[in-house]
């Protein structure tokens, strides 16, 4: 089982990843992501599921044309885990390799 991550693991992680905000209610991580079309988006999307796949960890999301949001929390930890704060800092590797 993965442990949901304590308050002082939350604030440093949240403190690390700028963009994303913390979602008290869920305790989850959450970020809006605007690309030029939807194209863009799309294939945006369809690297993050790539990287949802590989490490079985997979993300709640929606897509409107050229927005994607995504919020990140485990479900089996109860709240935020160390597998959110790693895909989100996948998923922002994405963009910096574009």
């Amino acid at each position: 089982m993965v442990d949901q991550l304590s308050d002082k693991a939350r604030q440093n992680a949240l403190a690390e990843l700028g963009a994303w905000i913390h979602n008290a209610e869920r305790d989850a991580i959450s970020r809006r992501f605007t690309f030029a079309d939807f194209s863009e988006a799309f294939a945006f999307m369809a690297r993050v599921a790539l990287l949802a796949e590989k490490a079985d960890h997979h993300p709640e999301w929606s897509n409107v044309y050229n927005r994607v949001d995504i919020l990140l929390t485990t479900h089996d930890a109860g709240g935020l885990s160390q597998r959110d704060v790693q895909m989100a800092r996948d998923i922002e590797a994405l963009l910096s390799s574009d």
